[in-house]
């Protein structure tokens, strides 16, 4: 197996500053991610392209091959561009504050940003950026009584569910603009539908959901599915955590 690192993922390290020999080029690596980020947050991820990019800088598109190999390279660039360091942790070694403070900001981060939930994941955390999110998730728990991998696939649902959330909100968001209306209307039209669609004979369990009138009802508390969600995953990691600092033992998943 060819272990050598990718001259792009070298130079995203300052590994490498330039991309080769020659004449000082005009361009920089930064330069071109930070154009793909401005293509992609005005006209959507579909429209970024090695040419579109280029046409952005005003350079040739085969001048982007200096520094970027393919386009799916670039887009893991401008992912890392975009979601910027992590925030600073909290004071103190309270593990729940810093995943809840790890999961809004990045779910804060998706929603200015929603391009970036349409970029295929191709590898495990690789970039500055990234590795420093999955160092701060860590870093969070490290006073807990967690196995190492048992901090690393609480960070991982952590991230899970807040990257499905941003994009199951992006949807709903994007088809209600497109027939004219918001998300919150679109939310309050579905409600009104089921109930004319269901009948509670037949599905007894949505019926007793609508009998409560909760559909009908404006969101006022932003996120409240995520949060609570987000809630009750804590929940388990807390249960987990304090069964090993009592000493019992709480079974693994088979």
């Amino acid at each position: 197996m060819d272990n050598e690192m990718p001259a792009v993922l070298a130079a995203a390290w300052g590994l490498r500053t330039r991309p080769g020999k020659g004449p000082k080029p005009g361009l920089t690596l930064d330069r071109i991610v930070a154009a793909g980020v401005r293509v992609a947050a005005t006209e959507g991820l579909g429209a970024v392209s090695m040419g579109r990019v280029a046409t952005e800088l005003g350079a040739s598109t085969m001048s982007l091959y200096r520094y970027v190999a393919a386009k799916n390279e670039l887009l893991d660039l401008m992912v890392d561009a975009a979601i910027g360091p992590p925030p600073d942790a909290p004071p103190g070694e309270d593990w729940r504050e810093g995943l809840l403070l790890f999961a809004r900001t990045h779910l804060g981060i998706l929603r200015r940003q929603p391009w970036i939930v349409r970029v295929p994941i191709s590898s495990p955390p690789l970039t500055p950026n990234q590795v420093g999110w999955m160092d701060y998730g860590l870093g969070t728990l490290a006073a807990t009584p967690l196995e190492e991998y048992e901090k690393l696939s609480t960070i991982m649902t952590v991230n899970g569910i807040t990257r499905n959330w941003a994009l199951l909100t992006a949807d709903i968001t994007a088809a209600a603009q497109a027939s004219g209306t918001t998300a919150d209307e679109a939310m309050l039209t579905y409600g009104q539908l089921l109930g004319k669609l269901v009948d509670p004979q037949r599905f007894p369990a949505i019926g007793r959901l609508l009998a409560t009138g909760i559909l009908d009802m404006p969101d006022d508390v932003p996120d409240t599915d995520f949060e609570f969600g987000l809630a009750r995953i804590l929940d388990g990691i807390a249960t987990l955590i304090d069964g090993r600092a009592g000493g019992t033992r709480v079974p693994d998943c088979p």
